[in-house]
């Protein structure tokens, strides 16, 4: 898929049962960010109690409510509605990406299949996110981590306090692993004096951390980040950075 040239067409499936509704501000942000939602739906038993937390958010935000009767106690019935309509959508050839939130790992295989018909994949979810339904897509991104950090940065408007976060972020993104990778990316990667650009390394250092994401360290830009971990000398050449092992290790 070249997506180079023009906007994302992006469609937002989200899975009611698995996802509170809190979360709905973060979600379209990132969607938006993607490139243009075409489709936003949401599917649950709308019938159910446990839903009425997200009538106001669907009506505000103008998603559109798939209904799904449960069938089967204590099974989730939104799971097959959803699968069975993003293949739909994947059919009719008008998307580039999906955006599939849930923190369930059912929806691992239709994530890999929409990526095997070259469709983009963005991923949302808590950090219980199962690996499998994160090592699917292309880029996952962890949904209450980014509503935590929305809270901090508003407190820190008000003049609050702000929390730090350590040096460890969401399971399966640990701060040593990321520094581990990212030197063997550059010595793997960069050119004859040693150099690699910025871009280059966040696009590898992506693939193989699906859910890395430079605002559960905190840090807004990706080149503030590498700054802070003193592994890299770095350089600006017009409006690109370029960064080099300090040193070789040994």
């Amino acid at each position: 898929m070249n997506t180079e040239n023009k906007e994302m067409r992006i469609a937002v499936l989200i899975d009611a049962e698995n996802v509170a509704s809190k979360y709905i501000d973060i979600v379209l942000s990132e969607a938006n960010a993607l490139g243009n939602i075409i489709i936003k739906r949401i599917y649950g038993d709308w019938t159910s109690p446990q839903m009425s937390s997200w009538r106001p958010v669907i009506l505000d935000s103008s998603v559109q409510p798939i209904q799904q009767y449960s069938n089967v106690s204590g099974k989730n019935s939104s799971d097959s509605a959803l699968i069975i309509d993003a293949m739909d959508l994947l059919y009719q050839g008008r998307l580039d990406g999906f955006c599939i939130v849930s923190s369930d790992s059912d929806f691992t295989r239709l994530a890999a299949r929409l990526r095997e018909s070259e469709m983009y994949v963005l991923g949302m979810g808590e950090q219980k996110t199962p690996k499998s339904f994160i090592s699917a897509c292309n880029k996952f991104s962890y949904i209450d981590l980014l509503y935590n950090a929305s809270l901090t940065e508003r407190r820190t408007v008000k003049g609050e306090e702000r929390t730090e976060t350590g040096e460890k972020s969401a399971d399966g993104v640990r701060l040593k692993a990321i520094r581990a990778a990212l030197i063997r990316i550059a010595e793997e990667n960069s050119d004859d004096d040693g150099w690699i650009a910025s871009s280059l390394l966040g696009n590898v250092l992506n693939k193989q951390y699906p859910d890395f994401d430079v605002r559960n360290f905190r840090y807004k830009k990706f080149v503030q980040f590498i700054e802070s971990l003193q592994l890299f000398e770095s350089r600006r050449q017009s409006l690109n950075v370029y960064f080099r092992l300090k040193e070789p290790r040994q």
